[in-house]
């Protein structure tokens, strides 16, 4: 699925918004009770997925796509 430049920078700054208040207050214990809010490993792999993204739509833009073309010429030796 291909995302534009601007989809993956909003995305990218949600889930560091996210990691940010996970770090603040993740989780918490009363008595033998815990409570967690997050999971951070989770947040973490859509940091770098999107961050994958934002490249690739870069990438994209600049005229530097994945696809490359090689010439191959056959040759009976």
């Amino acid at each position: 699925m291909a995302f534009s430049v601007a989809q993956c920078n909003e995305r990218l700054q949600i889930w560091l918004d996210a990691e940010a208040a996970i770090a603040t207050g993740q989780s918490y214990t009363i008595d033998n009770r815990r409570l967690d809010r997050a999971n951070l490993a989770q947040v973490r792999e859509q940091i770098k997925f999107w961050q994958n993204e934002l490249a690739k739509a870069q990438a994209a833009t600049n005229g530097r796509g994945r696809r490359r073309t090689i010439r191959i010429v056959p040759r009976d030796l």
